[in-house]
């Protein structure tokens, strides 16, 4: 017996309802998208190898996955490192490209490789799948579709609030309250370091730091400590992990605290600028909150940064995220053009809206209406009607076969088609149509036009 096919860990396949889900999200986060001016690239599924490694820090790093160079892929392995198994050695000669880790970096490849034939600002979209090689568990798989938003060529701080309404936008859109955008500014984690005396290990602090939600703040003091940290810089560190008030209480804590960084009060007056115009614009449904201990453990952010949190009656992980990049494109030679950018994680927001209901019973609906088969003659004339339907928009479709008329209304039932058109003899004579309603279970006879009228 043939053994049953599988597919690798942390991948999946969707169902036909599960698709029309997906393209709902889609659908809506693209219109907001266009809303707001952005226009949609795509890029290559891998990049080069040396496009991504080093953009994502040590751990990012791991989490690519590379792809074997074609043909003979050892050729360029000498004896004695192929005896020294050593992995990392290994890799750069036998694999020259690898899956993309996010649509980010690979966007600002974009950007200066084609900086000739691009207007700045500009603004792109990007709906496409990326890969990591994580460890699956619930909303985290390894192969997974972001939608992001970005603007490059502008510093401008109307640009973070464009995005924060842009988010609100969206989650309105899909009915989904009770969201919380959190923000935070990479400039205030350097003055944070600075004042501890912790900037030589900036990294490492703000790695250990984005985890608190996941580790706890014994978890992240350990980190810290194995990371070379002092107790005593931990210890100044310590009133971030319960950073509480409301957000004027902590601006103003945040100018006592850095205020001999000018670094740190840089990032206060952005962060003062961002609060205060979302204050004045209002958000329809997200709620922003400022979180002092946000990270996000990407090496490339310099300004602000996003993360935006399900609501807590869902156990889910972040739903989206971003930040202010000043000089991604300068790794691929192209210097001081500044970016900002913001992600949405559908796969996630997927099994949100799954959870708590939200999506529209109509999504699903595909076929509205199946044309029973009784024969040659009455399935010629159900297909011309069907031909008719089509042309005005209605998904319409005839049963393939003269079967059992029950096995044909179970097919109906198990697709969730809301009617059936029945055309016999009778009906082919008279030149009209029965009609079941397979909710109500009513029956109607009726022409042509009054059927398409009935099925728009």
């Amino acid at each position: 017996m043939a053994q049953r096919p599988s597919i690798p860990k942390g991948t999946r396949d969707f169902s036909p309802v599960e698709v029309a889900k997906r393209s709902y999200i889609m659908e809506i986060i693209k219109r907001q998208f266009k809303l707001f001016g952005f226009q949609p690239i795509e890029t290559p599924s891998f990049e080069n190898s040396e496009t991504l490694m080093g953009k994502y820090g040590e751990e990012g790093d791991r989490l690519i996955f590379k792809i074997l160079n074609s043909g003979d892929y050892l050729r360029k392995v000498d004896d004695a490192l192929y005896e020294s198994k050593d992995s990392t050695k290994m890799t750069s000669k036998i694999s020259e490209k690898a899956l993309r880790y996010d649509l980010t970096v690979p966007f600002a490849r974009y950007v200066v490789q084609h900086q000739n034939e691009i207007d700045f600002p500009f603004k792109r979209y990007q709906i496409q799948p990326v890969w990591r090689a994580d460890r699956p568990q619930k909303g985290r798989f390894r192969e997974f579709y972001q939608c992001d938003a970005d603007v490059v060529g502008s510093k401008s701080l109307w640009q973070e609030v464009d995005l924060i309404k842009l988010y609100d936008r969206v989650f309105t859109a899909l009915n989904l309250k009770g969201v919380t955008i959190k923000l935070n500014n990479r400039k205030i984690l350097s003055g944070i370091a600075e004042v501890i005396g912790a900037s030589d290990k900036l990294i490492d602090f703000t790695v250990a730091l984005d985890k608190l939600d996941k580790i706890g703040e014994d978890g992240v003091k350990k980190e810290m400590k194995e990371k070379g940290i002092s107790n005593d810089a931990i210890e100044k560190v310590k009133p971030l992990f319960d950073f509480t008030g409301t957000t004027t209480e902590k601006i103003d804590k945040l100018k006592a605290l850095l205020s001999s960084s000018k670094e740190g009060m840089k990032g206060v007056e952005e962060l003062e600028f961002i609060t205060t115009t979302i204050n004045d614009v209002t958000l329809e449904t997200a709620v922003l909150d400022l979180d002092v201990t946000l990270a996000r453990g990407l090496n490339y952010y310099t300004g602000a940064i996003f993360e935006v949190a399900a609501p807590e009656t869902v156990k889910m992980g972040s739903i989206g995220g971003g930040g202010r990049y000043d000089d991604l494109t300068g790794i691929f030679g192209l210097k001081d053009v500044s970016g900002v950018g913001i992600s949405f994680g559908l796969d996630r927001i997927y099994l949100v809206l799954e959870e708590l209901g939200l999506f529209p019973e109509t999504v699903a609906l595909t076929t509205k209406a199946l044309f029973i088969n009784f024969g040659e003659q009455e399935a010629l004339y159900c297909f011309k009607a069907i031909h008719q339907l089509r042309k005005s928009g209605v998904v319409a479709e005839l049963y393939p076969d003269s079967v059992k008329m029950k096995k044909q209304m179970n097919y109906a039932n198990k697709r969730n088609i809301p009617f059936v058109i029945l055309a016999g003899t009778s009906e082919v004579e008279n030149k009209v149509f029965t009609v079941k309603n397979m909710e109500t279970g009513t029956q109607s006879e009726m022409n042509f036009d009054d059927l398409n009228i009935l099925l728009q």
